[in-house]
């Protein structure tokens, strides 16, 4: 993965970043899981907002290395978006796997917000 390393790469971008990368990895790795899992793991709208929250931080990671002028409003759909799969992991809560997506999101969501107030 290239990296484009410049001066404006701040220490927020960086931790989003890395935040981003960690949850996009920890979505694919959980709806594995609950694809073997099955059941009531296997609620469609649990999986489709994983996939979506996924590739929302993929694009989020992404947009920061290029320095896109859309980075911060991807910043915020991302947070929503993680906010929205933590809620739906939530659902699941007698499951370590489960509760460790649902806090990989939510410490996504925030480093994603805090983003915008760096901006600000």
């Amino acid at each position: 993965m290239m990296m484009m390393m410049t001066e404006s790469m701040t220490t927020e971008m960086q931790t989003c970043m890395n935040a981003c990368m960690e949850c996009h990895k920890i979505c694919l790795e959980t709806m594995t899981y609950c694809m073997s899992k099955g059941g009531r793991y296997m609620d469609m709208g649990m999986m489709s907002i994983m996939r979506d929250c996924s590739e929302m931080c993929m694009m989020c990671t992404n947009m920061m290395m290029s320095g896109s002028e859309f980075m911060e409003r991807t910043c915020m759909l991302c947070a929503e978006m993680c906010d929205r799969c933590a809620a739906a992991c939530e659902t699941i809560s007698d499951d370590s796997k489960m509760r460790d997506c649902a806090a990989a999101c939510r410490r996504c969501a925030e480093t994603c917000r805090s983003m915008q107030m760096a901006r600000a």
